[in-house]
């Protein structure tokens, strides 16, 4: 009998990658939705912070309570990679480990039984995978590990330096996926504005844009995670002179405080963020998202109030926020002053509420405008919806729109349609579809 595969992918859409290349490569295994059912259980974790530490480990537990006998349990990814002896000696329930170097060797780990770790990083240099959540979108991963010596962030401990894959692989991968239907394409990495710096070019993102354009089937793309200090003026206008990337944004900035991006060792102050953000937002039918860190150490009150009066004003149209995680082996752990628990709480709740109330005006300039819309499926919400985005928007992150009406008949999944946005419901966009797109 063929045996069965239970994949859990968990942290950022970069491990989804690796995951869906982990699919591609365990093509011999039935795919099933029911962990007790499998022969394989495969968690693919992370490690980046407390919180996803935490869901790591809680996922690993409750897969070992329901698996049958006889299985397999496989933990993967980051938390793995970082802690791998002490995860090897406290988690007995678990038969294999590996790291974050081994995900093209998945089958024969799984043949051998033995745990693994490559001293080297995975870096994809296939495009034979499974692409999960959707037949028209597609992450395509541009790099491994990160230059940047941020004080919070653990990653370069573990992923080690940048690390780019070379252009004809990229190039070579979409075409392939475009051949099977897929056109809609998010472009990511740790730190996407440094792509080919390790090969001494500059502005190699924009070398890769110019071969991106050139594939025939690909009809959008966005891309994601630029970074303050390699985002140049030129690459910002060619994004928005590009006829093929969407004028989507996402620089996580962290704070804006000069001393607070100090002390995080950001590498571009707030007189530099200011300038790209407001070149950023001169571009038609821009989006703007960026993420924040609430309670780094030294963060005082003064400057967690410039933080929120910066937030208020509106430039963002969506914005992360993350509780400050002390994470050890980075500059911040050995850091003094640092915020309480409950002070971060306190703060995050109230960026949250400021936050909240900047979405729901960014949402209310779409009411009774058209625009491109993806089709995703069923909604979250009802059976009664169809779910959808904005063709512009990434996916997951930038949230649903909601088609309860057509004008053209039955609308199929994976495709795009103009739909005209008639009203908010809270976080969400109700829209009529019109027209093909």
């Amino acid at each position: 009998m063929q045996k069965t595969l239970f994949l859990v992918s968990l942290g950022c859409n970069k491990n989804l990658v690796d995951s869906e290349i982990m699919l591609g490569r365990l093509g011999a295994y039935k795919l099933i939705n029911e962990p007790q059912n499998a022969d394989v259980l495969i968690v693919n974790t992370c490690g980046f912070i407390g919180p996803a530490k935490e869901e790591s480990l809680s996922t690993i537990f409750e897969l070992h309570d329901a698996r049958k006998e006889g299985s397999l349990l496989v933990v993967a990814g980051c938390l793995t990679q970082r802690y791998k002896e002490e995860l090897a000696k406290e988690l007995p329930e678990v038969d294999c480990f590996t790291g974050v170097g081994d995900y093209s060797d998945i089958e024969e780990i799984i043949i051998s039984r033995q745990s693994r770790f490559s001293p080297r990083v995975y870096l994809q240099d296939t495009y034979e995978r499974i692409i999960t959540g959707s037949n028209a979108h597609a992450y395509i991963k541009l790099s491994e590990g990160c230059n940047q010596q941020c004080s919070f962030c653990a990653i370069p401990g573990f992923k080690g330096k940048l690390q780019s894959r070379k252009i004809e692989d990229i190039a070579k991968e979409i075409e392939y996926l475009c051949k099977k239907g897929f056109y809609d394409f998010s472009f990511l990495s740790q730190d996407s504005s440094s792509y080919l710096r390790d090969f001494g070019e500059n502005e190699g993102l924009i070398t890769l844009m110019d071969r991106i354009e050139k594939i025939e089937g690909i009809k959008s793309a966005r891309i994601l995670y630029l970074y303050p200090s390699t985002t140049s003026d030129t690459l910002i206008k060619r994004i928005i002179a590009s006829p093929l990337f969407h004028n989507y944004f996402d620089m996580p900035i962290q704070h804006i405080s000069d001393p607070m991006l100090k002390r995080m060792r950001r590498g571009a102050g707030k007189k530099r963020i200011l300038e790209q953000l407001e070149l950023m937002k001169s571009a038609p039918d821009s989006f703007l998202r960026t993420s924040i860190i609430v309670g780094h150490p030294g963060e005082s009150d003064e400057e967690f109030k410039r933080l929120c009066d910066f937030l208020q004003v509106g430039i963002f149209d969506r914005v992360n926020v993350f509780p400050y995680s002390d994470e050890e082996d980075t500059p911040a752990f050995e850091m003094k002053n640092k915020c309480s628990e409950e002070l971060i709480n306190k703060r995050i709740s109230i960026v949250e509420e400021l936050l909240q109330k900047s979405m729901e005006q960014k949402l209310e300039k779409y009411i009774d405008k058209t625009i491109d819309i993806l089709i995703e499926g069923q909604s979250s919400e009802h059976d009664y919806f169809m779910g959808a985005r904005a063709l512009s928007w990434a996916p997951e992150i930038d949230g649903e729109i909601l088609v309860n009406d057509s004008e053209i008949g039955p609308l199929e999944v994976g495709k795009t349609y103009k739909a005209l946005i008639t009203q908010r419901a809270g976080e969400q966009l109700i829209a009529t579809v019109t027209a093909t797109a």
